[in-house]
């Protein structure tokens, strides 16, 4: 008989690990011979991870394989919230380092058959009495499963050493629960034909132990004496890129603001196209900084637009927190202003001004980036990239040049006119809250 599987048997081992990874949540995971870092591959996906590590005594199959785990294009261009390192060791796992110690999960697929006997009992120390995860997977062939390999004489690969049997297995996995502290259920994957399977069992046995106590729990033969002994030799790390990280953070912003208020200019710019080529003329008002022209940027008609902007430029009200003015309809008006050169961050003969609560309103991604808008205006003060009017509560973006020869000629006269700080066609950002980046 020769037994098939569907999906192949290395699979199904390593996707018994990844389910136990999404039940659980482990944030610091190792695989214990870690080989080709194909179970590695599929866990960097699963980003609850936070330490990921890999151990094997082949330093040159993890050389050949690790750059196989290095972050990815999406990676840089779309980084998340979560966290992950990777990190892979050349080592002994008869042999401590500290550096294993406190994981969450520690998994060994197909690795204990590969020690001598000698070796089995300094493993189970290592493991489970000095490392002393929360939890453990131990995976190992079934020899009561060969028989149904056709032509199989001894042992499955070369360089096996033993091979259990289920009682075997059963009788390694009992005695370490009840030295070190720790509770198993016994399982596998590769199922036989149903009518062999109560007879023959799994053709991969597996022992998934769990640490009497759980996290809260410290192993009571957990040794002291090696508390800073390092025997493993670090062959690869990487960070993965996070929005934990305060320069990814602000780079992704900025990016996100500059995006944002860019795409609100150009559907300004094409509202006020619109006016030109309906005759519709700009509202004036005289501010205390001078002449402004403000615009109401709403999905309405035009003549109640021009109407609305009027209004509140003869009748102007306090600014608000919000970042956004409501109509008389109960909709929201994004409020942008036209300013001259008076402003030092502006470059240009005339700027457009988008307050960053217009902006916080308009993008989610950035009231989420940012986490307050006072830590928003921290965030952008003195980048290179982001100009920010004298009171930091709007960016302030040129008008191009065209544009501005287009304002000229229609008699848009602001040449002679300041920016006032306190500009009531602006809205405040004022919205303070007690926030701390992270560091």
């Amino acid at each position: 008989m020769d037994p098939s599987f569907s999906p192949p048997l290395h699979g199904q081992r390593h996707q018994f690990v990844i389910d136990f990874v999404n039940k659980n949540k482990p944030k610091k995971v190792a695989d214990l011979g870690c080989g080709e870092c194909t179970l590695l591959k599929r866990l960097k996906f699963h980003r609850v991870i936070e330490l990921l590590v890999g151990v094997d005594i082949d330093g040159r199959k993890i050389k050949k394989n690790m750059h196989a785990l290095a972050p990815i294009s999406t990676d840089y261009l779309q980084p998340s919230f979560d966290q992950l390192r990777v990190e892979l060791y050349q080592g002994s796992v008869t042999q401590r380092d500290a550096r294993l110690r406190g994981f969450d999960l520690v998994a060994s697929i197909e690795l204990i058959e590969h020690l001598s006997l000698a070796d089995v009992e300094p493993f189970s120390e290592v493991v489970f009495g000095y490392m002393a995860p929360v939890a453990v997977i131990i995976s190992t062939p079934n020899s009561e499963f060969n028989p149904l390999f056709p032509g199989l004489t001894g042992f499955r690969h070369s360089d096996h050493k033993f091979e259990w049997t289920r009682a075997e297995f059963r009788s390694w996995a009992l005695k370490v629960c009840l030295d070190y502290g720790y509770e198993v259920e016994l399982t596998g994957v590769g199922r036989a034909p149903p009518h062999l399977q109560e007879a023959v069992g799994f053709c991969s046995q597996i022992g998934v132990f769990h640490r009497l106590g759980g996290r809260d729990s410290i192993n009571h033969l957990c040794c002291d004496d090696g508390e800073g002994m390092f025997s493993y030799t670090l062959l690869y790390s990487i960070n993965y890129p996070s929005l934990r990280d305060n320069n990814i953070l602000r780079r992704v912003l900025v990016n996100e603001v500059l995006y944002s208020a860019e795409k609100l200019k150009q559907r300004w710019m094409e509202r006020r196209m619109d006016e030109r080529n309906e005759a519709l003329p700009l509202s004036h008002a005289e501010g205390e900084g001078g002449w402004e022209v403000c615009i109401a940027v709403r999905n309405t008609d035009m003549e109640e637009e021009s109407a609305a902007c009027g209004e509140e430029l003869k009748h102007p009200r306090e600014p608000r927190q919000s970042g956004v003015a409501e109509n008389r309809g109960g909709q929201c008006e994004e409020v942008f202003c036209i300013n001259s050169t008076n402003e030092e961050s502006c470059t240009s003969h005339r700027c457009v001004s988008v307050p960053l609560s217009v902006l916080w309103s308009f993008s989610p991604k950035i009231s989420t980036l940012g986490g307050s808008l006072a830590n928003l205006r921290h965030l952008l003060t003195d980048d290179p990239l982001i100009r920010l009017n004298q009171d930091r509560s709007a960016v302030l973006l040129s008008l191009p040049e065209q544009d501005q020869e287009e304002d000229d000629r229609d008699g848009y006269d602001l040449e002679d006119s300041g920016f006032a700080e306190d500009s009531r066609c602006s809205v405040s950002a004022e919205q303070e809250e007690d926030w701390e980046p992270d560091t």
